[in-house]
């Protein structure tokens, strides 16, 4: 039985673009008598915002998805993610780094396609564990996982055969940072793996973590998910819908009594599916199919907002 996941991180309130990929998520495994679990991603505790799980729940419930099983707040046990930090450490699959972020911007220009600083490998060698290197630096330490020279290929659902130079864009990436705070890209592998989780649906710009998250997986032990990483919803200039977006937010539309049934159907029509005007989750289920979804972004122009806008529960 295929498992997914909802993964939404209480950052910022949810806007149409996650409502989108969410739905495909669930329609993906549902459709296929697959299960659906949820995890609440809330590691970055200075970016979590107070009564936004609560608020994620609200506009999860709102648009007509169901989970199974309890959701998994990820701050709740980080327990299997220190062991697999440590495991990573003894096999000299990881090491301990002072380095600041000044220091390796100073050091490292850009990578040309994202703007994301490469790590020179500076700390690499160094020490054999992060008390010596705290020890020897008066700092505390970060931890980073070894990336080999080499093209790690990514098989995506939508995308197709992609290969992604991680060790030339980003070199070896942080897995846990200096406050101590286990990073994304370590975290979504190790709970994906408790979770059962063996499929992931999201967005595009994700495609090219699911390379470094490709390395930490092998370097756990641990099986890759298929992946299908879904266009992005732009406005009508192009540009990626934001959080700051407050009259797109779920919460907002939520409020100003819209039909989440219109929003729904909006989501099913551009992926590829004829569907009424209005339209719950579960009557998609028998014609859905992934395949049919492009990685194109899509757009949600005027005409867009103002038929939610107008899309009154009752009318």
């Amino acid at each position: 039985m295929p498992t997914g996941r909802l993964a939404p991180s209480p950052t910022g309130r949810l806007h149409l673009g996650h409502a989108r990929s969410f739905l495909l998520a669930w329609w993906h495994a549902r459709s296929r008598g697959g299960r659906i679990v949820l995890r609440i991603e809330d590691l970055d505790r200075d970016r979590v915002k107070p009564g936004h799980v609560e608020g994620v729940l609200e506009d999860l419930a709102w648009l007509g998805l169901d989970w199974d099983g309890e959701p998994l707040l990820q701050s709740a046990d980080t327990t299997p993610l220190a062991r697999a930090v440590d495991d990573l450490l003894e096999r000299g699959l990881a090491y301990p780094c002072v380095c600041t972020r000044a220091e390796v911007a100073a050091l490292s220009a850009p990578h040309a396609s994202d703007d994301e600083t490469r790590y020179p490998g500076t700390c690499r060698g160094k020490w054999r564990s992060c008390a010596e290197a705290e020890r020897a630096s008066g700092r505390q330490a970060a931890v980073r996982l070894v990336v080999e020279p080499g093209l790690v290929e990514v098989v995506d659902g939508l995308a197709g055969r992609r290969s992604f130079d991680v060790a030339g864009s980003v070199g070896d990436f942080v897995i846990r940072r200096r406050d101590g705070a286990f990073a994304y890209q370590l975290a979504v592998v190790v709970d994906d793996a408790r979770m059962g989780v063996d499929e992931v649906v999201r967005g595009a710009d994700l495609l090219p973590s699911a390379a470094r998250q490709k390395l930490v997986q092998t370097a756990l032990g641990l099986a890759h998910p298929n992946w299908w990483h879904v266009g992005l919803v732009v406005d009508e200039s192009g540009e990626r819908l934001a959080k700051r977006r407050g009259d797109l937010a779920l919460a907002s539309l939520r409020e100003a009594g819209a039909d989440p049934r219109a929003l729904v159907a909006w989501a099913a029509r551009s992926s590829g599916h004829a569907c009424a005007a209005r339209l719950a989750p579960r009557e998609l289920l028998r014609d859905f199919r992934i395949d049919r979804v492009g990685a194109s972004p899509t757009r949600f122009g005027q005409a867009d907002v103002d038929g939610l806008r107008t899309a009154q529960l009752g009318a």
